[in-house]
């Protein structure tokens, strides 16, 4: 029998903070376990082989940590392992516990978002060529047409604590100036990085007003409430106390102090080693 235990939040690096400040905001009663894999990141570059395997070593590890169900708060990872660690691995090894992703639940509010049905994505490289937002949005609704622009350099910009200088202003209206040229008729964008909240400000100085823009969290939290309401038997094994825990494979010293940069408070943080 599974003992209930953490809810576990997952990210190759900071980003996934973004997303776990705002679950924690809107399901604060819960215990969480966040594990960021710091040491091995940027994954966005790295091959599907490669997020697969360095995603399946941490969902492991969160289970091994009491975890019953994992969240994986990090856009390469949900595009890149997310399918093959539900079909493949739970079913085999672990098939009451559950590992959820973050790009569907985004794909998901969009009916109600866009009234041109015309969909712009600003997500890192990897995200961007994986296709897993045009393949998830067409699968939910076909009439959505999808444009997509990487954007490499802002993930450097946000975890270098460059996010509100001036030299950001350059690569932010590069790029949004390079995905509205795509398709002029976009009316929604999702920003599909969790670092890209902290870029918001930025992004909607170069966005037209008229254009809405979409940061993940709030949708993910609501879709995991939803969740847990509709799969009471996976409710019960996330134990509530109101705690979260913080993982690195990084420095501790590292991570507290970038951490800092995504959340208003102060972490306690143990170092690992995945494997």
């Amino acid at each position: 029998m599974l003992q209930p235990g953490p809810i576990g939040i997952f990210d190759s690096g900071y980003g996934g903070l973004t997303i776990l400040s705002q679950i924690r905001s809107l399901l604060p009663e819960y215990d969480y376990l966040y594990l960021g894999d710091n040491a091995r990141t940027p994954y966005g570059t790295r091959s599907f082989e490669v997020v697969y395997e360095f995603t399946s070593q941490a969902v492991e590890t969160l289970f091994e940590m009491g975890c019953q169900l994992v969240i994986l708060a990090c856009n390469t990872a949900s595009a890149k392992a997310l399918r093959s660690i539900q079909q493949l691995d739970l079913p085999k090894k672990e098939p009451q516990k559950r590992v959820l992703g973050i790009i569907r639940p985004t794909a998901e509010a969009l009916d109600s978002l866009t009234q041109t049905r015309h969909v712009g994505i600003l997500a890192t490289a990897g995200t961007i060529k994986s296709q897993s937002y045009p393949l998830e949005i067409k699968k939910l609704y076909p009439d959505i047409t999808v444009s997509g622009e990487a954007c490499p350099m802002w993930v450097p910009l946000v975890e270098n604590n460059e996010g509100q200088s001036e030299g950001a202003d350059f690569f932010v209206k590069k790029h949004v100036d390079n995905l509205l040229q795509k398709d002029s008729e976009i009316d929604t964008i999702i920003l599909g990085c969790t670092h890209y909240p902290l870029l918001y400000d930025k992004i909607r100085k170069y966005t037209p007003e008229h254009i809405k823009i979409v940061t993940q969290g709030e949708y993910v939290s609501r879709s995991l409430k939803d969740y847990l309401e509709r799969h009471p038997q996976i409710d019960e094994l996330c134990t509530r106390g109101g705690t979260c825990q913080f993982l690195t494979t990084e420095s501790s010293d590292i991570f507290r102090q970038n951490a800092s940069i995504f959340l208003d408070e102060p972490v306690k943080v143990r170092s690992i080693s995945l494997k």
